[in-house]
């Protein structure tokens, strides 16, 4: 492979690809192992001094299956190395028990996905570590809530669900001059839509199970260190037994051949969805960064080369009833969690002040998130039109008494 740089398309489709991993195949194959045989003595003790080279060694650290893509994440997030985990879920636990042990203090951002935030609760609370949550739009206030026992600053940007865009160049410098590291869920702009570690990132987490996959079916997580933190993470998520199957890696890595014509599609998609959404009488605002009217829009003019298709528009007004007649009655997008597949997704969310302790949300005001497949935007405004027709149907039946 030519040492030439290469532009962020060629990267997708060439990167650990390297005949070392493919054995010269166009896609690394799948590798299974548990165990690794050698026939010497030196073999062994080669293949134990270069394990975290590329060299098999045991399955559980991993085969040129593994390998490849975990150079390719790496190369395109811009770290020193990748460590991969069986969901998202895993590689934000795995990440934060790296750097916090009982008696630290961890900053989590207010707007956090919310199983982060039950993992804050329910289980490092009962390690001994203690957690607040602040404003993502706090900016250098932060600095006011360091202790002298806070070790890590965790950032999700734009923040789930309400899609607050973080200044994370002001987050990142200020928790470094207090020696905190750095961890960022990035899964939003996937390894190509930013450049984490230029912001100041010193781990950056993917859900690969989202964009990087692509597909609904796998169950995929990363985690991205810099050289600083690489050696840590490294060790302390293969002694928590943290391992994937190379049959999911191999999908996994199929599907980052693509990441680039989709995350332009499913943009392109969701925007002509957005500025059809803001003529709709029935939306206050929408929650999509590359709107103006999105918290944190200046930063995503700042940090991110592209949106996606994942966004949240809030209503002026609108019962649990009228959210479900519009939700419940879609042809082409579908109920359910996630996000990142080719497909159409929506959700109608409540009770999200019941998830907020820094900051204020106000529940009267209906939100919808919606994550904007390949499908023809044509079809997905007609069947929104038709779910506003069924949520303005029941919003007259209410008023009527």
């Amino acid at each position: 492979m030519s040492d030439k740089p290469m532009k962020t398309a060629t990267k997708i489709v060439s990167l650990g690809r390297e005949k070392k991993y493919s054995k010269g195949v166009i896609n690394p194959p799948v590798f299974r192992a548990s165990t690794i045989v050698f026939d010497t003595m030196d073999e062994m003790r080669h293949a134990a001094k270069n394990k975290h080279n590329g060299e098999m060694f045991y399955g559980r650290r991993g085969t040129p299956t593994h390998f490849g893509f975990q150079a390719a994440i790496a190369e395109l997030e811009g770290g020193a190395g990748t460590a991969l985990y069986p969901s998202g879920a895993a590689a934000i636990s795995a990440s934060l028990l790296a750097f916090l042990q009982a008696g630290d203090h961890l900053l989590m951002v207010d707007s956090v996905y919310e199983p982060t935030r039950d993992l804050c609760d329910k289980v490092l609370k009962g390690y001994g570590i203690e957690t607040t949550y602040y404003d993502p739009l706090i900016g250098a206030g932060i600095e006011a809530l360091i202790r002298p026992n806070t070790r890590v600053l965790f950032v999700e940007s734009p923040g789930s669900i309400t899609m607050e865009v973080q200044d994370v160049p002001t987050l990142a410098r200020i928790a470094h001059d207090h020696d905190l590291v750095v961890i960022l869920d990035n899964t939003w702009a996937s390894p190509i839509n930013s450049r984490p570690f230029e912001l100041g990132v010193d781990i950056s987490i993917q859900a690969a199970t989202k964009y990087i996959v692509g597909h609904s079916d796998v169950m995929m997580g990363t985690a991205t260190a810099r050289a600083k933190y690489w050696d840590k993470l490294r060790e302390h998520s293969y002694l928590l037994g943290q391992t994937t199957s190379p049959d999911d890696v191999y999908l996994a890595a199929r599907g980052l051949r693509t990441l680039g014509v989709r995350m332009a599609q499913h943009e392109k998609n969701a925007l002509t969805v957005a500025h059809w959404l803001k003529t709709r009488p029935e939306v206050d605002h929408l929650r999509h960064p590359a709107f103006e009217e999105c918290p944190g829009h200046e930063f995503f003019k700042r940090d991110f080369s592209a949106s996606n298709g994942l966004f949240s528009f809030v209503l002026k007004q609108g019962t649990v009833e009228a959210v479900t007649a519009m939700v419940e009655g879609m042809s082409h997008f579908k109920m359910g969690f996630s996000w990142g597949g080719f497909e159409s997704l929506i959700l109608g969310v409540t009770g999200i002040h019941n998830i907020r302790s820094a900051t204020r949300w106000d529940s009267s005001k209906p939100l919808i998130r919606v994550h904007i497949g390949l499908e023809d935007p044509e079809d997905l405004i007609e069947d929104l039109s038709a779910g506003f027709a069924r949520f303005n149907e029941v919003m007259a039946k209410d008023s009527q008494g």
